[in-house]
């Protein structure tokens, strides 16, 4: 099968899936860039068939044009991929206008238009935030007097929890009207602000069934972190897939999708354990996570996700192994928005939890300050007990500190 796979920047976590697809046997894998081609490894150029460069990696008609040229001397595309939530949409629309099977405009748009998303899964009873779209400031306040403080404001089609804030009074509410006037063409997504314990639910669906799914834990929530440039944030995989968590999310993560429209694909769904033990629904995308997610499942169950997702979107199979470890992630963040000075209690933290990491990407001294929320580095921990790894984990972010020179310096 010619399969394309539309990957607009060489970042090195969509590189992994590109390999992914690269390696599955029976396919001939061509690529859609807004990079030139020769900033790909050699390694994975060699296994492509093909490649077209294109100015804007997310239009979709530059899209549809470069699926064309391909198709003329490879043969029509079985299937067209993309892990980035930017894409999906025009993605999406080219699949439509080339009649290529997979994820379509409408559901699509479901999932990348969260304000749009979150009115679909309330109409269907499925329990979220209350919301509000405002294209105005009236708007937005009339929605704080509704809800009340604190609240959370983010854009409508945001990806990886950037330009999100909380906002807890007046004076909050005022500096983000002025600083991000809303209007019909740049509208903000106003959400009541949902406490409790923050969980991710990732499954794989063929033919509208889940045939696969897993939960985590994030400690703490990402809105915190977004919060506080200084905290260490963690993700734990636990080995055991059921449990309270799994039967809680389950029946209404099934729901949301099946609403949504998502009937072959891998989903990560972001949810809430209310203080009441009740579950709400925080968003769904139609992708595979970000922030090592696939990576932690890889080292959980000794099988490559990252081929493993090929596999479903390409060849609709799907049947990794039984979980054999718990896995977790520290991503490592330095406070300010200065230049890394040097990086504390590595030899600590290696005489005490070596023996446990799987994958370390550590921050360099002189490494430029990142502007995502996943921080400068991370460390993978693994071990099949889990509350060995949720200990380590714990250690490890007060253990290893980042130090960064002031800004300007």
């Amino acid at each position: 099968m010619h399969v394309v796979f539309v990957a607009p920047f060489f970042m090195q976590a969509t590189l992994r899936f590109v390999y992914g697809a690269a390696e599955l046997p029976g396919v001939r894998l061509s690529l859609i860039s807004q990079d030139p081609l020769h900033r790909l490894p050699p390694s994975l150029r060699a296994r492509l068939v093909g490649h077209e460069q294109i100015a804007d990696g997310l239009n979709p008609a530059q899209i549809a044009i470069a699926v064309q040229k391909l198709a003329a001397h490879l043969g029509s595309p079985g299937r067209i991929l993309a892990t980035l939530e930017q894409a999906q949409v025009p993605v999406a629309q080219v699949r439509e206008a080339l009649k290529i099977e997979g994820l379509g405009v409408e559901a699509a748009r479901n999932f990348r238009d969260k304000a749009r998303m979150k009115s679909i899964l309330r109409a269907e009873g499925i329990a979220c935030a209350r919301h509000r779209l405002a294209g105005d400031a009236r708007t937005a306040i009339d929605f704080v007097e509704q809800v009340g403080f604190p609240i959370v404001v983010k854009p409508p089609a945001g990806a990886g929890a950037k330009a999100t804030f909380k906002l807890e009074n007046e004076r909050d509410l005022r500096k983000y009207l002025s600083a991000y006037p809303p209007n019909p063409a740049n509208p903000g997504l106003l959400e009541e602000f949902m406490t409790g314990s923050e969980f991710s639910f990732e499954s794989a669906l063929l033919r509208g069934e889940t045939c696969w799914s897993s939960w985590s834990a994030y400690m703490p929530s990402p809105l915190q972190v977004l919060e506080n440039d200084w905290i260490q944030w963690c993700v734990l995989l636990p080995r055991n897939t059921g449990g309270d968590e799994q039967r809680a999310i389950a029946p209404a993560a099934a729901k949301a999708l099946k609403v949504l429209g998502l009937e072959n694909g891998f989903s990560h769904l972001e949810w809430f354990r209310r203080e009441d033990g009740s579950v709400a629904i925080s968003e769904v995308g139609a992708r595979p996570p970000g922030a090592q997610f696939m990576s932690l499942l890889s080292h959980a169950h000794d099988w490559n996700f990252y081929r493993g997702w090929a596999g479903l979107m390409a060849l609709d199979e799907f049947e990794p192994p039984e979980r054999k470890y718990a896995c977790g992630a520290a991503y490592i963040r330095g406070q300010g928005r200065g230049p890394v000075r040097a990086i504390h209690g590595l030899d600590a933290a290696q005489a005490r939890m070596g023996h446990l990491v799987v994958e370390a990407h550590l921050p360099k001294p002189g490494q430029a300050a990142s502007d995502s929320y996943e921080g400068d580095g991370f460390v993978i921990l693994r071990h099949p007990d889990t509350d060995v790894v949720k200990a380590a984990l714990k250690e490890l972010v007060t253990t290893v500190q980042v130090e960064r020179a002031p800004s300007g310096a």
